[in-house]
């Protein structure tokens, strides 16, 4: 069968959320994102549980372990197995951080890569060869971080268009990352935003984070979307038209209606926008 491509508004597909869904999916919601390191190689009624969402809807694979940007040689087993999973369910889109996580082990973190001509080259070729083995040119994810590795030779949205240009591949944008990292380092979420490759845009994640007591922004996707949120995301549709988008939410769940209302106000915002 062809590969299904996502279009409008989706939601990420959590267990949590699974009797609620299983019960009624809100109609706003046309497309899923699962993690595939989470889903691929799962059986038993698990696997039945997500084959009736995929026969149904539209999905997308968001990886969060491939650490594009990592020392370590990249993780090609994974990327066969995400490969043949994508085939199993005709997902068409795989996307991952722009950032490392593995060491010695895995990492609880998506760490922050330095903005260097030769962290370019570097991660450009494993996008390449993440691409090759996969079959399909990904998406790259512009990560939340909260510190600044030293030795920069470019600013982060140049480092971001280098390396996405190096590459080929495609930008995943997401504009609740971006808001997160203006606050913390104080620099113009707007400025940042039209300063990336908006024209590779293939998908865009939206969601909540937390604000410590000292004013930290963390990105937790535990939190309704605020209004700055929403108004990058407005702005980003301005440059991109009305690109597939996917409401976070990873824990603290309301009621599946509200996330809804969320995804709701995704298209509300794509109505408003004519395609490129």
């Amino acid at each position: 069968m062809p590969v299904r491509m996502p279009v409008g508004a989706g939601l990420g597909f959590r267990r949590e959320l699974l009797p609620e869904m299983e019960a009624g999916v809100p109609d706003a919601v046309q497309f899923f994102e699962l993690a595939p390191e989470n889903w691929a190689g799962m059986g038993g009624r698990s696997a039945r549980q997500l084959r009736s969402f995929t026969e149904r809807y539209p999905f997308v694979c968001h990886g969060l372990s491939l650490s594009v940007g990592g020392q370590r040689p990249l993780d090609t087993d994974l990327l066969q197995r995400t490969r043949d999973f994508m085939a199993t369910h005709d997902i068409g889109l795989y996307t991952e951080h722009l950032s490392w996580s593995n060491d010695a082990g895995q990492l609880y973190d998506l760490l922050p890569l330095p903005c260097t001509g030769e962290a370019v080259r570097w991660t450009a070729a494993r996008i390449r060869q993440a691409q090759d083995v996969l079959g399909c040119r990904i998406g790259i994810e512009n990560a939340s971080r909260y510190v600044t590795p030293p030795g920069a030779e470019m600013d982060e949205a140049g480092f971001i268009r280098a390396v996405i240009e190096e590459a080929d591949c495609l930008l995943h944008l997401d504009v609740n990352n971006i808001l997160v990292n203006a606050r913390n380092f104080g620099f113009d979420p707007f400025e940042f935003l039209r300063d990336l490759p908006l024209e590779r845009t293939c998908y865009i994640h939206v969601a909540g984070h937390h604000v410590e007591d000292d004013g930290l922004l963390i990105d937790t996707h535990g939190a309704p979307v605020i209004d700055p949120v929403w108004a990058l995301l407005a702005e980003a549709y301005h440059h991109t038209g009305p690109v597939p988008t996917c409401l976070e939410r990873d824990f603290g769940f309301p009621p599946l209606a509200e996330l809804g209302e969320e995804v709701a106000h995704i298209a509300r915002l794509q109505s408003k926008e004519p395609p490129r």
